[in-house]
């Protein structure tokens, strides 16, 4: 069986459709012109902002208008991560997904189905001739997940709905009321090199096999961080031996957990045995301490080229403790709802090359006081050592209003439906709704989606039978929308 004879097989025939698109963030321009031919050929008013978000309206079906207009917002872009043997071009590439037993996912690369399911459901509600709607308004944002770029110059005199669902949530027993709002901190820091050592070898240090994943979603489950582990491993060796650092590189994008990182250093030759061991064994240290979460980690050494440069000693002693002390991981839980990450930060990437040290990392909070502490913890960290620090792409949370009517609809339709209770929650992801919400004034919205594992990794992956039970739930909530 292949990924298109699923059921319900329009939403998995547009979701591969979609997915033979490439759509990285800031890349967009063919996604946004297929999507636009998609609304066009159905023949309903087809929008596009300054920014590049796609508005497509369809009318409501027969008996159903006069019903509240409802506003179904996915975003197109997708996180692109590969595994390092994958060979594939996202530039030119479309994702080749597969059945795995209960799931569909992609051969060495990011599924997309973050967010891509969700812009396939709202591209079969645009397409049926056979389904009970309200008037909708299917809001496609673009650049969700490098920094929200559309939500937040979204034109939102396009739409007119006051009911908003986000169909970006990961599992499809829960509902989202409110989420993380977020900053990222950018900083750069040129260094002092000294001639590299007589009687040295160079190597590669490699740290791979590290689950990463969603830097939100995921950032509670001490899963290991690369950058961190790495930089840990380096200040370990360093107290036995003389090292010289020369490179490093770890991580990729900004929301995504390190899996992997590597160094370039050189140490004195008469050393290479003795040092290769205590490698091995503080190494063995750091897989036994995560090995029930992290248990493919594993570290390499391999020679290279010795260098002309490495880095100067005080710099290089320097570097490693302000990398010690960056906050990563979870900052707080939250004190009002059991099990939920108030506030976190994230050190995504690292660059150590060519006489410039690079951080990249994301710091997220439930509220804005949380977020400025952390930020501020990164910020004077770095400040301190006399790096540059630009903080940007600021955008805030999506406070939860338990007393919503669409909530309330939403939470009796999957009571009636399923028997049971959704879990009505707040995530530490950054939703766009907050964002939307500055836009599109007085707009009631929640947040529902099917189960999705491992978004924004190679091991991501979505479940088929919440696929059908997400979409069955949706075209009853549409059902039930109230009159205008």
């Amino acid at each position: 069986m292949q990924v298109r004879d699923l059921e319900p097989k329009a939403v998995w025939n547009h979701f591969e459709d979609l997915n033979a698109v490439p759509r990285p963030s800031k890349k967009e321009e063919r996604v946004r012109a297929f999507m636009k031919d998609f609304g066009k050929s159905l023949g309903f008013e087809t929008l596009e902002d300054a920014i590049g978000n796609i508005v497509i309206k369809k009318p409501a079906s027969k008996g159903m208008e006069n019903r509240k207009t409802v506003i179904i917002q996915t975003h197109l872009d997708m996180v692109h991560q590969k595994n390092e043997d994958t060979d594939f071009d996202f530039l030119t590439q479309g994702i080749a997904s597969f059945i795995d037993g209960d799931w569909v996912t992609a051969e060495g690369t990011t599924l997309g189905a973050d967010n891509g399911m969700g812009v396939a459901c709202a591209m079969t509600l645009l397409s049926s001739t056979d389904l009970a709607h309200p008037a909708l308004e299917c809001l496609f944002t673009v650049d969700e997940e490098t920094g929200m770029t559309g939500a937040k110059k979204l034109d939102g005199s396009l739409l007119d709905g006051k009911i908003l669902l986000n169909l970006d949530t990961e599992d499809d027993d829960e509902i989202s009321i409110g989420c993380a709002g977020g900053i990222d901190t950018n900083t750069s820091y040129t260094y002092q090199t000294a001639a590299c050592p007589a009687n040295s070898k160079a190597f590669k240090i490699k740290l791979s096999g590290l689950k990463g994943g969603h830097s939100g979603m995921e950032i509670n489950l001490g899963r290991g961080n690369a950058n961190i582990l790495l930089n840990r491993l380096l200040f370990q060796v360093s107290t036995k031996y003389n090292v010289g650092l020369y490179e490093f590189d770890g991580g990729s994008l900004r929301n995504a957990i390190p899996r992997e990182a590597s160094c370039k250093i050189t140490i004195n030759e008469s050393d290479v045995t003795a040092f290769e061991s205590f490698l091995n064994a503080e190494a063995a240290e750091i897989m036994a301490e995560f090995s029930v979460v992290e248990p493919n980690f594993k570290v390499e050494m391999t020679a290279e080229d010795l260098p002309a440069t490495i880095l100067h000693q005080d710099e290089f002693e320097c570097i490693m403790e302000v990398l010690y002390n960056t906050p990563n991981a979870v900052w707080k839980m939250s004190d009002k709802i059991e099990g939920l990450v108030e506030t976190s930060s994230s050190l995504a990437r690292v660059i150590i090359k060519d006489g410039e040290f690079i951080t990249q990392s994301l710091q997220r909070s439930m509220i804005e006081s949380g977020k400025n502490d952390v930020a501020t913890a990164m910020r004077l960290n770095y400040a301190r050592m006399g790096a540059s620090v630009v903080q940007s792409g600021d955008y805030p949370g999506w406070a939860p209003n338990p007393t919503s009517s669409i909530l309330k609809l939403v939470v009796d339709k999957y009571e009636t439906l399923f028997n049971a209770t959704p879990n009505v929650q707040a995530c530490h992801a950054g939703l766009e709704c907050g964002i939307l919400q500055e836009h599109i004034h007085d707009c009631d919205m929640v947040s529902f989606g099917p189960t999705i594992r491992n978004p924004h990794s190679p091991d991501e992956k979505v479940n088929i039978a919440s696929v059908q039970k997400f979409w069955g739930y949706l075209l009853e909530v549409l059902k039930d929308i109230p009159v205008k």
